[in-house]
């Protein structure tokens, strides 16, 4: 008895050791603090180097997740063979401190066979813990000190048609929620964080490949998604719906993270036709009242998450083999385009006027951003030149930036 109760005290000394660590800067889900790739903490230098400095590299298996970073430690949940694995490093290092694996053997949709068999879909931290789900809707919650399984849930059948389950989990409370099923069946479903029990189920709707956020519109509290067929307003408490409409993309790929400007969300579908649209979500009279206001035909966005910098929304379009450009959000005009051949694909994060964009086939791209134009300021060679090499979004936190690969996780620095 007394020994348990040790161990107990250890876990609990360790749990809040990491707790102590955290710090404004830290990556605790994905695209940051606020979901949308805003980074805070970061000091550009004055001169760009022409090298970035890799002070390690580490071999952690296939994925696309975002690195989680909490003070001096990084987590990455990734595939290794048939296993999906949670992985605890030491940030300074690269030193692993923990692997928990559990087996997730699937067969994956031909179509998104050169994607790989690695997670799509980011954890998140919250109170020392880490909850993630993988490629079969296995979702599961995780000690961050100890690599404990707390909880697990077995995936639910069918799995989505092409990437799995890349539906990245929010807090809300003290529930995490996931939207697990597949295609055309699925459930938004809110567990309780501490004991994985269900709390509220909202099952309208498959889930798409995008991510929710949580904000206010029109005086409510909502998460706010989109699924296969529709982007929602769902009571992030109870489960209930609040008001919905139809949107469906190219095969049902609906991979965007909406962007929310005042009462307006700002999304777009992955097909190379799919405009760029804008509703206005409002409460009239205790009804929804979700209107288009504008659409931008000459931007689809295809994958690509955008980030937004005041009333100006910075991204790539898919047009012309991959076009940066600038969106003015009041009113859905276009404000320039890049050149062409630009990326197929781009994971964007902005620190005030500098836009990061990690390119897929391996390039980290620094760019300053305004309402006239971009300058490219300069770029990094941070990964083998492939056309998969790094879809995954790149954690920076402070002045570390934290590249995941297709096979390996590595820490780059200014110097």
């Amino acid at each position: 008895m007394r020994r348990a109760a040790i161990v107990i005290v250890l876990a609990a000394g360790l749990t809040a050791a990491i707790e102590a660590q955290q710090s404004a800067g830290d990556v605790t889900q994905w695209r940051g603090a606020n979901r949308d790739g805003i980074v805070t903490g970061f000091k550009a230098p004055s001169t760009w180097p022409e090298q970035l400095t890799q002070r390690w590299k580490v071999e952690v298996g296939l994925g696309y997740a975002t690195p989680i970073v909490i003070g001096d430690r990084v987590y990455v949940f990734s595939r290794q063979n048939d296993d999906e694995v949670m992985s605890a490093l030491d940030a300074a290092s690269g030193k692993v401190l923990w692997r928990t694996a559990h087996p997730a053997p699937f067969e994956m949709n031909s179509a998104s066979a050169p994607h790989l068999k690695g997670p799509k879909s980011t954890p998140v931290y919250s109170n020392g813990r880490l909850f993630a789900i993988g490629m079969t809707g296995v979702v599961t919650a995780y000690d961050a000190a100890t690599g404990k399984q707390l909880w697990q849930k077995p995936g639910s059948q069918p799995v989505p048609m092409y990437t799995s389950h890349s539906f990245s989990p929010i807090i809300e409370g003290n529930t995490v929620i996931f939207h697990v099923g597949g295609h055309m069946e699925g459930a938004l479903t809110a567990f309780d964080m501490n004991t994985g029990e269900v709390r509220w189920r909202w099952g309208g709707d498959g889930p798409g490949y995008g991510s929710p956020i949580v904000v206010d519109l029109g005086g409510v509290r909502q998460l706010v998604t989109i699924t296969q067929g529709k982007i929602i307003g769902v009571n992030p408490s109870t489960g209930v719906l609040l008001w919905e409409r139809p949107y469906a993309s190219t095969n049902f790929t609906n991979s965007i993270t909406p962007v929310r400007y005042g009462d307006t969300l700002i999304f777009w579908g992955s097909g190379n036709n799919a405009p760029m649209t804008a509703l206005r979500v409002a409460r009239q009279n205790n009804q929804w009242a979700v209107e288009p206001a504008w659409e931008n035909a000459d931007l689809p966005g295809r994958f690509s998450n955008a980030v937004l910098d005041g009333d100006v929304l910075f991204g790539l379009t898919g047009r012309n083999s991959g076009q940066y450009y600038a969106v003015d959000v009041k009113s859905g005009k276009t404000l320039w385009t890049s050149e062409g051949r630009q990326a197929s694909n781009v994971a964007l994060a902005r620190a005030g006027d500098i836009l990061f964009s990690l390119e897929n086939d391996g390039e980290f791209v620094i760019l300053r951003t305004s309402r006239t134009g971009f300058e490219p300021i300069t770029r990094y060679r941070v990964a083998a030149e492939e056309t998969f090499s790094t879809w995954a979004q790149p954690a920076i936190s402070g002045n570390r930036i934290f590249i995941k690969d297709l096979t390996s996780i590595a820490l780059w620095t200014i110097g």
